[in-house]
C-alpha cells in the first residue's frame, strides 16, 4: 500500500486489520453486527512529538507494527477506498511482539 499521508508530530496512521467473526455456534457474523476492530498495521509513523525544551522524542513504533489502539481512539479516514484511523502515540495500548 502506497499511503499518501505523511502524520504529523506523534500521530501514525493504522490499517484496521478485519477479521471474520463466528460466534461459537458456528455463525458467520454479518458487518453490521461486528464490531470496530480495534488491532491494525501501521503504515505511516510522524516524526515524534516535541518536548519542552524543543527535543525530538522519538515515536515507540515503526512502519508494519501491530499494534492494539483504544477503542474510540483516532479519527476514521477514507483513502483510495481502503478505511485507515489517525491516531496519537498516545490511543496505542499495546505493540504485538513479532
Amino acid at each position: 500500500m502506497v499511503l499518501k499521508l505523511q502524520p504529523l508530530g506523534d500521530r501514525l496512521v493504522v490499517k484496521p486489520i478485519e477479521r471474520e467473526e463466528v460466534t461459537k455456534g458456528g455463525i458467520v457474523l454479518p458487518d453490521t453486527a461486528k464490531e470496530k476492530p480495534q488491532e491494525g498495521e501501521v503504515v505511516a509513523v510522524g516524526p515524534g512529538r516535541l518536548s519542552e525544551d524543543g527535543k525530538r522524542i522519538a515515536m515507540e513504533v515503526k512502519v508494519g507494527d501491530v499494534v492494539i489502539y483504544a477503542k474510540y481512539g483516532g479519527m476514521e479516514y477514507r483513502l483510495d477506498d481502503e478505511e485507515v484511523i489517525i491516531l496519537r502515540e498516545g490511543d496505542i495500548l499495546a505493540k504485538k511482539a513479532k
